[in-house]
């Protein structure tokens, strides 16, 4: 899993083009944030995010990616990961994962948001926080002379420090550029200090998956859906991140993820500075 031979490293004009499929991913999550409320169907989100995706010059990368019928995965609840959109509705209480990806010019964006529908426990806000958070302690781990497990052992001490959280094993980030899913895989635990070196050019998605109980999963008959063995509830979030010559630069946050970056003292690399549009 850790191979030094198997990274691919891009270079900063390849890194601007996935940025530019980073801002398609990242606005459709935000017009799809928006759009998320009781009452609304998981075709409905589809719908949506499959216009704007197309509407920005961009291709749904999820649609028919080995068969897969949609242009986003809906997850909810119980549901981890791959959660196929149709006509369930929302419901007050619900807690949905969505996870999008688009293609421009040949590369690849991909990120996830977890989102309550209307009010949700308290419990379950704090299970969206806290995989959020995760996910930030990752991306702020990519950083030039780091291990690839750094990324993963960051991920994992914040989840451990917030609570009894079950963390996901058996689905992983990746790497990412011409498709959507390349070498390395990227753990969401491990210990520090090990697998390849990073460098300038590493291009992966980092996606914690953590759970209210245990992490152990199944696949429903779909062939698709993830869900919970012990049916609880799950958690899921991702960005797409390059690491370049002045630091991590999220491609799939708007701001390049200047704000969550500065919270945790460290700067935006590549032009992450710069103003979306």
């Amino acid at each position: 899993m850790f191979s030094d031979r198997r990274l691919h490293l891009k270079k900063p004009a390849e890194i601007s083009l996935m940025r530019a499929a980073g801002l398609v991913v990242g606005q459709t999550l935000e017009a799809l944030r928006a759009a998320v409320a009781p009452g609304v169907t998981t075709a409905d989100l589809d719908a949506l995010a499959e216009e704007r995706i197309r509407a920005s010059g961009a291709v749904p990368s999820f649609l028919g990616y080995h068969g897969y019928p949609a242009s986003i995965c809906t997850s909810v609840n119980d549901e981890v990961v791959h959660g196929i959109p149709g006509g369930r509705t929302l419901r007050e209480g619900d807690l949905i994962s969505i996870d999008c990806g688009a293609i421009v010019d040949g590369w690849h964006g991909d990120a996830a948001i977890t989102v309550p529908v209307g009010e949700v426990e308290p419990r379950l806000l704090e299970l969206a926080r806290v995989c959020e958070e995760a996910l930030w302690r990752g991306l702020a781990a990519v950083r030039t002379g780091g291990r690839l497990s750094d990324v993963s052992a960051a991920v994992e001490a914040h989840v451990r420090g917030q609570g009894d959280y079950g963390i996901v094993e058996d689905y992983v980030g990746h790497g990412i550029g011409t498709q959507m899913h390349m070498p390395p895989n990227v753990p969401n635990l491990g210990k520090p200090g090990k697998g390849p070196r990073l460098q300038p050019g590493l291009t992966i998605a980092v996606e914690p998956m953590i759970t209210l109980g245990s992490q152990d999963t199944d696949v429903l008959e779909d062939d698709w859906t993830v869900v919970t063995r012990d049916g609880g509830t799950a958690a899921h979030v991702e960005h797409t991140v390059a690491l370049t010559e002045s630091g991590p630069w999220v491609l799939t946050a708007l701001d390049g993820g200047a704000a969550k970056f500065a919270e945790l003292g460290i700067s935006v690399g590549g032009q992450g500075h710069q103003p979306v549009g």
